[in-house]
């Protein structure tokens, strides 16, 4: 690996430790705050300068992914009897846990790691991750900055979901009885039930939550 500027040095060091700690890397997002970049270009510029230097390496096959280059590890020959199967999928933003609003998808802002065995759900599918904002889930045990896992699916009674209802998202429990209109239920007694006026559109289930420790 070829000498990192002072800069680049703490930019790695920010993301090891920032996937030592989260299982996973920051988003472009957090490197901008976290170094106080104008925008996310910078970054963008900082980690390529980083890759050149084989300090990091791209992830075959998808864009703007990286993982740390560390040649010194070990190899393993063989994969464990016990492994279980990870895959890599991308943070898409972030969704309201509390009273919907109008928050447009960011796109790709990072990449999160996940156990599928753990997550119930089919690495065949396009899943995404988004962070949670709010408190409107906690009795589904759903808190501020959870990771939530949504798999594109149609939602069956019961099934949490993110939603957009009347052009504004949120994390909410889809309820339909009957040939009744469906409605959204918080897991927090002090948020009302939401019912649509004009739309509700599920974009997804929610199968897994990642939470930092």
């Amino acid at each position: 690996m070829k000498d990192l500027t002072t800069r680049q040095q703490e930019i790695l060091t920010f993301i090891e430790h920032y996937e030592w700690r989260n299982g996973y890397w920051p988003s472009i997002r957090e490197i901008q705050e976290k170094f106080n970049f104008k925008s996310t270009n910078a970054v963008m510029g900082h980690l390529r300068a980083l890759e050149k230097k084989e300090a990091i390496e791209r992830i075959s096959g998808q864009a703007r992914t990286f993982r740390i280059h560390r040649p010194d590890a070990p190899e393993m020959n063989a994969i464990p009897e016990d492994a279980t199967e990870v895959v890599d999928i991308p943070v898409m933003g972030d969704i309201a846990a509390g009273y919907p609003d109008r928050v447009e998808p960011a796109g790709e802002i990072g990449r999160l790691q996940v156990d599928i065995a753990s997550a119930g759900y089919s690495s065949r599918r396009r899943s995404f991750a988004l962070q949670v904002r709010g408190d409107s889930m906690v009795d589904a045990e759903i808190y501020e900055g959870d990771m939530v896992v949504i798999e594109p699916r149609d939602p069956r009674n019961g099934d949490i979901v993110a939603a957009l209802i009347d052009g504004e998202t949120t994390l909410k429990r889809y309820i339909q009885r009957g040939s009744e209109p469906p409605y959204l239920k918080a897991e927090n007694k002090f948020y009302p039930e939401l019912y649509p006026i004009n739309e509700l559109t599920v974009q997804g289930v929610a199968k897994a939550v990642v939470r930092s420790l």
